[in-house]
């Protein structure tokens, strides 16, 4: 649908403010920064973007800045996954309205549906849009995965146009690939599995990392798309201490915590998501200073 969906797409955080309200100027700020660092998108309202966690006029308000932000510089995902089919379309509706330039949806939680209602509820989303449709598969947190089949029947509607894989397994995430049009994107959504995904074929990464190291992140994709395999290698490597730093705390405050070590508008996840403690926090800075991501007299709020 005229839309390739490529490179490095950040999972942005949503910025709140101490009392966990919607920090505007501090999402404008963030979506500046990824920009000029670089990337070849921006994703919000996503799971690091606690979309579960914000109202549905929130949402829409988040989608309605980041649009106008943006003003058509990079693509704009937003992410309008909910539980039911009819809020899913809804939402959908009002982010092409608004600009959008895709919708990424989130496979229903907590219903665990099957593979059949999986399909008929993207279907429904898709014919219910005049804009492009990416899925997004996210097991861990939905309890439920869209399979090779299921993925292969839905690419086939036009404007379907891919999919950010975060389940980790690397064989469903080539089945992907395997069965699907060459023109239909596959997107790492595991930030350790960046590389991996594009050696298999994929088109790049939706990362949430990239909210925080978004140079090193655009470097691996920009690294292999040149043909500088070592490179890309290296920086994925150089990648994963804060990808693992992940365990740190309770989704998605690490990331939200990295960004206020950095001095990034950020903010806390919302309750009951807590700050990090002081050990941890302490072991996150040092993975920040060993990548260079600490400007002097940072992270002191």
């Amino acid at each position: 649908m005229g839309l390739t969906v490529r490179g490095i797409i950040p999972a942005m955080v949503t910025p709140l403010t101490r009392n966990e309200r919607v920090d505007e100027d501090g999402l404008r700020d963030v979506i500046n920064y990824l920009i000029e660092s670089g990337v070849h998108g921006v994703f919000v309202c996503g799971s690091q973007g606690e979309s579960y966690a914000l109202r549905d006029e929130e949402r829409r308000r988040v989608i309605e800045i980041s649009v106008d932000e943006v003003n058509g510089r990079v693509p704009v995902y937003a992410g309008t996954g909910a539980v039911t089919t009819t809020e899913t379309v809804e939402l959908s509706r009002y982010a092409a309205d608004v600009g959008a330039d895709a919708v990424t949806v989130v496979t229903p939680y907590f219903i665990r549906p099957s593979q059949d209602e999986l399909y008929m509820h993207y279907r429904r989303v898709a014919e219910a849009v005049d804009c492009p449709v990416v899925m997004y598969n996210n097991p861990a947190r939905t309890g439920v995965s869209l399979g090779a089949e299921t993925v292969k029947r839905l690419a086939e509607i036009e404007n379907i146009v891919g999919i950010k894989d975060s389940s980790g397994d690397l064989t469903l995430t080539a089945q992907y690939i395997m069965e699907c049009p060459d023109e239909f994107s596959v997107l790492a959504g595991r930030d350790s599995l960046i590389l991996a995904t594009l050696l298999y074929g994929g088109k790049g990464a939706v990362a949430a990392t990239a909210n925080v190291a978004p140079k090193i992140v655009v470097g691996i994709y920009e690294s292999f798309i040149h043909g500088d395999l070592e490179r890309a290698r290296e920086l994925q490597f150089k990648l994963l201490p804060l990808r693992l730093a992940f365990n740190l705390g309770t989704f998605p405050a690490v990331v939200k915590e990295a960004m206020i070590l950095m001095g990034r508008p950020s903010g806390p996840a919302r309750s009951p998501v807590s700050r990090l403690p002081e050990g941890k926090r302490k072991k996150l800075k040092e993975i920040l200073s060993e990548l260079g991501l600490l400007p002097q007299g940072a992270g002191d709020e």
